[in-house]
């Protein structure tokens, strides 16, 4: 089986890809996993990237797909995989398609998770965070005992500048930009399937474990 996970900052993407690799024993590969294991490791690519962003540009295309296709050659991928992070652009789907990985092998599907604005908003603007122990809360939906206080630790919450409302609006802004190319390019090839993270991440992961299943039943 062999996935892409489309969907905006804080719309579950992290828990349905946990959900999904376990229960389809098959890796789950973030882009940025991938950037920080070649950074750490000093590889030729890690190094090329590294210098990009230490000078604040963006990485080209073309370190980052060399970056995904070697991780998507390895061993643990020849069952299938799950793409979270790319492709990004028309260029890298285009090279994924042409990648060696897939030569055998289709796109199974590309899940896109649909969340509206507004929930967005607020599940990122109510996260808050531990600064002494690292424990994260929502003040919508995971509240501290004390409002503003960690439970573990009495430690007081903190906001990460992301999760401002307004840098958030400014995040879904450039997630929309760059996205909406891929989902009209994939959605032209009969491979995108939309679904609703509204709810709770349970009930989408059954719709989405219902979909493939019958996907890979017609296979």
């Amino acid at each position: 089986m062999q996935l892409i996970l489309l969907g905006p900052p804080g719309s579950g993407k992290g828990t349905l890809a946990a959900d999904l690799e376990e229960l389809y024993r098959i890796p789950h590969i973030s882009t940025g996993d991938i950037f920080r294991r070649n950074i750490r490791e000093k590889t030729a690519l890690g190094q090329e990237a590294e210098a990009y962003i230490n000078s604040g540009d963006l990485v080209p295309d073309t370190v980052t797909i060399a970056m995904v296709d070697a991780r998507l050659a390895q061993d643990d991928c020849r069952q299938g995989f799950l793409l979270d992070g790319f492709p990004r652009t028309l260029v890298q789907a285009d090279a994924l398609g042409r990648m060696p990985v897939l030569r055998n092998q289709p796109l199974t599907a590309v899940l896109n998770l649909v969340v509206r604005d507004e929930t967005i908003i607020k599940r990122l603007s109510g996260r808050r965070m531990c600064p002494k122990c690292g424990r994260g809360y929502n003040i919508h939906s995971q509240k501290p005992a004390v409002a503003g206080i960690c439970d573990d630790c009495q430690a007081a919450l903190t906001q990460r500048a992301d999760d401002q409302e307004e840098t958030v609006l400014k995040r879904l802004q450039t997630y929309k930009e760059q996205t909406e190319p891929l989902i009209a390019y994939y959605r032209e090839q009969g491979l995108l399937f939309d679904a609703d993270n509204e709810g709770t991440i349970e009930a989408c992961f059954q719709a989405v474990r219902q979909l493939l299943d019958d996907r890979l039943s017609r296979s």
